[in-house]
């Protein structure tokens, strides 16, 4: 096999590419605004169009899924192919030749992207831990495995394995594959010592951590022996290009199937309760490796269990499923103990739709699904999930439960407890449902107590108000046309973009500044003042995920220059980063802008054909100009009114003296430059 396609030869590729020919192929798409498409998304179901494709910039992006990128992403999207695959099937549609690493070295017959040799290095560590399982220094490992009641063909289905006791057994066997110690380092496998490269796990059992189509991503290992250096009673490989364990979930790979076909999940705690549940029956388990249940794993399993059959209409809360006994559900098996109500308590930080079907099943004596099966058998085990319980009135039944309600104290109490706890559902329509309930169950008290109660907390907590069962934003830029732009029209689009974007749930006056600045340094980076930006800090920026794509902006060489191509600008910029912000760029980079002519870099369609975002770009209109000034003019001022108002603050706590006249001066000034840069901009003095 090939090495690595030469970077020179994928830009290529992305240069002759041509996005709008690529995607209208299969997607009907209607111009909307500045050189912006729409159509219906062909990745989901959906009536109304959300999809966005923006030629000049080669970028593509749905607000209804979520999914975005560019030309080589659309097509791994579309024909369910890597990045590799999509390069040669684009190279081979517009004839360009591909040129390859060349394989003259031992080390060039495995060659390939980084990544690969990280997954050939993974495998080759659990061939290895597998062959280690049955040999006499693994006796301890056999032992507790037989202690959960699973078999040789149990371990074998669930990959574990043994990682023997020493220094660098694992290293040798690799070493003797090809493999270098930089990679054995990259993959987690080992680490560096004062002695060398050593194993990083020893005298342990072990899992494989694979993804969902089954290509091993780390390992999680239990303790077995007193004397292991590492206190730790389960370890899991630290964070790498591959393995990022807010990304990851054991048994993903054997419950994939079982999941989309049930839309069920159920999140264990650990390896040998995945075990457990599948020999059980339970065949969509999953757990957790070595952190709690989060919003990415809680998107891994909302894609797995979503359901669009109705298309455009919200499907929200626990649905029937065709052929299934249980309704489709996501089950968290926690202990019904303190910590246990504290992780359901995390869960409620979620999104609503996701825990409208979140389910907690506790065992009897808080026994784990391993044990339980031990004591009781499978079939308690399957039990446990059928007889889950909603998430919301777990936790607030498990409040109430805490007090006597036969006095009138103790219901007051009860009200005081659960408040807070109804007061988190940011579902709204299902708070009101929540009150009523609690109130049954207290008993002996009035709704609007309970009603007054919880608006309190909600005000004190500052909850998100959201309705879960509302459809799903779309968007729809504004139709090109000749009139004016005035203030209320530029405010309005201003608004709307705040209020359809989906990385940053925030509308105010610095979030939509911050926002459009954004939008317009993605699309027409031309336009901005090199002088002023210059200015700007991450600290200029009061919304997170725009303090951190500065910084990307930075990462990626600041702005570019006048003549790179609009592709390569995003292509940069994406890759600077991360799949972290690469929703949020390809929102904003088809986002409209409030400029009255309708031009954004040149990305319209130009005699039946569009630009396929690698030409130079078109120099910035005025009117571009002039909005952009205004947005770095206001970005510019926002910091030294933060400035001037510490300075404040500061000087009404000194004495009089030199310091409280320094600071007086220094106030001055800013007031001063802030003028300065209104004259600036109204006068259109800057270039």
């Amino acid at each position: 096999m090939p090495g690595m396609i030469l970077k020179e030869d994928v830009e290529k590729v992305r240069a002759a590419a041509d996005l709008y020919d690529i995607v209208s192929a299969s997607v009907s798409l209607k111009p909307s605004g500045t050189g912006t498409f729409v159509g219906l998304c062909p990745f989901h179901d959906e009536k109304t169009g959300s999809f966005n494709v923006r030629p000049a910039l080669g970028v593509w992006h749905c607000f209804g899924c979520g999914l975005g990128g560019d030309v080589f992403k659309f097509v791994e999207e579309q024909e369910n192919i890597d990045f590799r695959e999509a390069v040669e099937l684009l190279a081979d549609k517009y004839h360009i030749e591909l040129h390859y690493e060349q394989n003259g070295s031992k080390r060039a017959e495995h060659s390939g992207s980084k990544r690969a040799r990280l997954l050939e290095a993974n495998e080759a560590a659990q061939r290895f831990f597998v062959s280690q399982i049955m040999t006499k220094e693994a006796l301890a490992a056999r032992k507790l495995l037989g202690g959960r009641i699973f078999t040789q063909a149990d371990c074998e289905r669930f990959g574990c394995g043994y990682a023997p006791q020493g220094w660098d057994n694992l290293v040798r066997h690799l070493a003797s594959q090809g493999f270098t110690q930089q990679e054995m380092l990259d993959a987690g496998l080992a680490r560096q010592g004062q002695r060398g490269v050593y194993d990083y796990f020893r005298g342990r059992v072990t899992w494989p951590i694979r993804d969902s189509t089954g290509r091993t991503l780390g390992f999680g290992a239990r303790k077995l022996y007193e004397d292991d250096q590492i206190a730790a009673k389960y370890i899991n490989t630290p964070d790498t290009q591959l393995y990022h364990k807010n990304q990851v979930l054991y048994g993903i790979d054997l419950a994939k199937q079982a999941i989309v076909k049930k839309r069920q999940a159920v999140i264990v705690e650990g390896y040998t309760d995945v075990m457990a549940m599948h020999l059980a029956g339970v065949d969509t388990a999953i757990a957790t490796c070595g952190t709690a249940f989060g919003e990415e794993h809680a998107k891994i399993v909302r894609r797995l269990v979503a359901d669009d059959s109705m298309g455009a209409i919200q499907l929200v809360g626990p649905r029937k499923v065709d052929g299934q006994p249980l309704s489709s559900r996501i089950v968290f098996t926690f202990d019904g103990d303190a910590a246990g109500q504290k992780a359901a308590l995390h869960a409620f930080g979620l999104d609503p739709a996701f825990l409208s079907q979140t389910f907690v099943a506790v065992a009897e004596n808080n026994l784990d699904p391993c044990d339980l099966r031990i004591e009781q058998g499978d079939e308690a085990v399957r039990s446990l999930v059928t007889n889950a319980k909603p998430l919301y009135d777990f936790v607030i039944d498990a409040a109430i439960e805490r007090f006597d309600t036969s006095y009138s104290t103790g219901r007051l109490g009860a009200v005081k407890a659960t408040a807070p706890l109804i007061a988190q559902i940011r579902d709204r329509s299902q708070v009101d449902l929540y009150m009523r309930q609690a109130v049954r169950r207290i008993g002996g008290i009035d709704l609007d107590m309970m009603r007054r109660e919880v608006e309190r907390c909600k005000r004190q907590m500052h909850v998100r108000d959201e309705d879960a069962y509302a459809p799903k934003r779309r968007f729809s830029s504004p139709q090109r046309d000749d009139r004016t732009m005035t203030s209320e029209r530029k405010r309005l689009i201003e608004r709307g973009n705040a209020g359809r974007q989906t990385f940053y749930r925030m509308d105010d006056a610095v979030f939509i500044a911050e926002e459009q600045f954004m939008a317009v340094l993605i699309q027409i980076p031309n336009a901005i003042n090199r002088e002023w930006f210059a200015s700007l800090t991450p600290s200029s920026f009061e919304t997170p995920i725009f303090r951190t794509l500065f910084q990307a902006v930075a990462a990626a060489g600041g702005l570019p220059e006048v003549t790179t191509p609009q592709g390569l600008w995003m292509h940069n910029l994406t890759k600077a980063g991360g799949p972290m912000l690469e929703s949020a760029i390809n929102e904003l980079a088809v986002m409209p802008l409030p400029l009255a002519d309708g031009s954004t870099g040149g990305g319209d369609v130009q005699g039946g054909g569009v630009q396929n975002g690698m030409q130079g770009p078109a120099p910035a209109t005025k009117a571009e100009l002039q909005y952009a000034s205004e947005l770095l003019a206001r970005l510019l001022d926002m910091g030294l009114m933060r400035r001037i108002a510490s300075a404040r603050a500061r000087m009404s706590r000194l004495p009089d003296g030199e310091e409280k006249i320094a600071l007086l001066g220094a106030i001055t000034t800013m007031e001063a430059s802030r003028k300065n840069l209104q004259n600036q901009v109204h006068g259109n003095t800057v270039d």
